[in-house]
C-alpha cells in the first residue's frame, strides 16, 4: 500500500493544470488496473480527465477524486516521506491515500461485480465538469461511500456536511482625477465598503441555527478595487463565502444575496455565482453509519464516532441525488491543504478492511 501511495504521490496533479490531472490520471488508472484486473473507462470532460469502473450491475458507488490543491513543484519542498509511521506528501491525505485504500478493498473481495468506481479530476474545484457523472451514478445506487479523509485524527466519519454557495459582487462605478475633479467619480470602493458591511449581515437574517451542522455562514472575503493611485475606483470585487446546513438556508441566502442594493448614488450591482454543492444532512448518512458502527465492532476496531463538517465534498452531491451517502472512509491522519498535512500509516489496513467488508455487505 505505501508503495502504491508513494506512486500516486510522486505525480503531481494540481486541480488546475489540466494537463497534470490528465498525468495523474493515467497513473492512478495503471494503478487500478494492476489491482482490479480491469482498465478504467477515462472521461475527458472540459478537459479534465475522470476515471470509472464498473463492475456488473452497481449497487454501490465508490466516489474519489485524484486532484489536488498543491501546485506543480510541491513536492520539491515537500517530498514524500514515510517517518514513525507518518507518510507525508502533497495530496497524500487529501485523497490519495484514499485511493489506495479504495484499490486494495476491492482487490481483497472475492469480486468487484455491483461496484462502481468513479474518480474525479476536479473535486478540489468543486466538480463542475464531474458533477452530472457522480450524480447520474448516485441515482443508480443504493450507497455511497466517499474515500475523503477522516474527519479528525481519531478517524471519526464524516455523517453531515454544510452546502456551499460562492458569488462574486461586482460593484460598477465611474472613474475620475482623484485630485483634479474627484467629485465627478463614483467611488467603486466606498461602494464596496458598504457591501462588505451589508453581506456580513446576511448571516443573521439565515435563521435559527440546524441541530447538528450549526448556523449557516457568509463570509466577505476577497476584495478588489480600482486601477491606480491617482483614480477614483470604477470597479470593485467582492469575494463571498457561503456555507449553509438546509437547502432552505441556501435557498434564503441566495435571495438576500440578489437582494443587495448600492448605497452610493450612480453605482451599480451585479452578483455573479451562486449554489455550489447542496448540504449533505444527517438523515442522508444515518442508515449507514450505523452498519459501518457494526462492522467495525465486528472487526475488532472498536466503536466508531462521526462527525458533522464545514467543508463540502462530491458526497454532497451523491446525498442530494437520493443515494445514501458515508462519507470520510478515507485515510486517517491532519492538515488537509497544509503543509502539515499526513497520514498515519497503522491505519491503512484497518480503514481499508472496514471498507472492504461494508461494501460486502450492502452488495449482497
Amino acid at each position: 500500500m505505501l508503495s502504491d501511495l508513494e506512486e500516486l504521490v510522486s505525480c503531481e496533479s494540481f486541480s488546475a493544470d489540466h494537463d497534470a490531472v490528465a498525468r495523474s490520471a493515467e497513473v492512478v488508472g495503471a494503478l487500478g488496473a494492476r489491482r482490479l484486473a480491469a482498465e478504467p473507462e477515462a472521461l475527458v470532460i472540459d478537459g479534465v480527465t475522470h476515471l470509472r469502473w464498473t463492475f456488473g450491475t452497481p449497487r454501490v458507488l465508490l466516489v474519489g477524486h485524484h486532484d489536488t490543491v498543491w501546485p506543480l513543484g510541491s513536492l520539491r519542498s515537500r517530498p514524500w516521506s514515510v517517518t514513525a509511521g507518518i507518510a507525508r506528501g502533497p495530496g497524500v491525505l487529501d485523497m490519495k491515500a484514499g485511493l489506495v485504500q479504495m484499490f486494495h478493498a476491492l482487490a481483497s473481495l472475492p469480486s468487484p461485480d455491483g461496484v462502481w468506481v468513479l474518480v474525479t479530476g476536479d473535486e478540489e474545484v468543486g466538480s463542475p465538469s464531474s458533477r452530472h457523472l457522480i450524480e447520474e451514478a448516485a441515482r443508480r445506487c443504493a450507497a455511497a461511500f466517499v474515500l475523503e479523509a477522516a474527519a479528525d485524527e481519531r478517524g471519526a466519519l464524516k455523517t453531515a456536511r454544510k452546502g456551499t454557495s460562492r458569488y462574486e459582487v461586482v460593484v460598477h462605478g465611474r472613474a475620475a482625477h482623484a485630485g483634479l475633479e474627484p467629485h465627478k467619480g463614483i467611488n467603486a470602493a466606498v461602494e464596496a465598503a458598504h457591501q462588505v458591511l451589508a453581506v456580513a449581515g446576511i448571516e443573521a437574517a439565515t435563521g435559527a441555527a440546524h441541530p447538528v451542522l450549526g448556523a449557516a455562514t457568509v463570509t466577505p472575503t476577497l476584495l478588489s478595487a480600482g486601477s491606480a493611485r491617482n483614480t477614483v475606483p470604477a470597479l470593485a470585487r467582492l469575494s463571498v463565502d457561503v456555507r449553509v446546513p438546509t437547502a432552505a438556508a441556501q435557498h434564503r441566502v441566495d435571495a438576500l444575496v440578489r437582494q443587495l442594493t448600492p448605497r452610493t448614488p450612480g453605482a451599480r450591482l451585479e452578483v455573479r455565482g451562486g449554489a455550489g454543492r447542496p448540504p449533505m444532512e444527517p438523515e442522508s448518512s444515518a442508515t449507514l453509519f450505523a452498519l459501518a458502527s457494526r462492522v467495525s465492532v465486528d472487526l475488532g476496531q472498536g466503536p466508531l464516532r462521526q462527525a458533522a463538517v464545514g467543508g463540502a465534498s462530491d458526497g454532497n452531491y451523491t446525498a442530494a441525488a437520493g443515494c445514501p451517502t458515508l462519507d470520510g472512509l478515507g485515510a486517517v491522519g491532519a492538515g488537509a491543504h497544509a503543509d502539515s498535512e499526513y497520514v498515519d500509516v497503522g491505519q491503512l489496513i484497518p480503514r481499508t478492511r472496514l471498507l472492504a467488508e461494508l461494501i460486502t455487505r450492502t452488495v449482497r
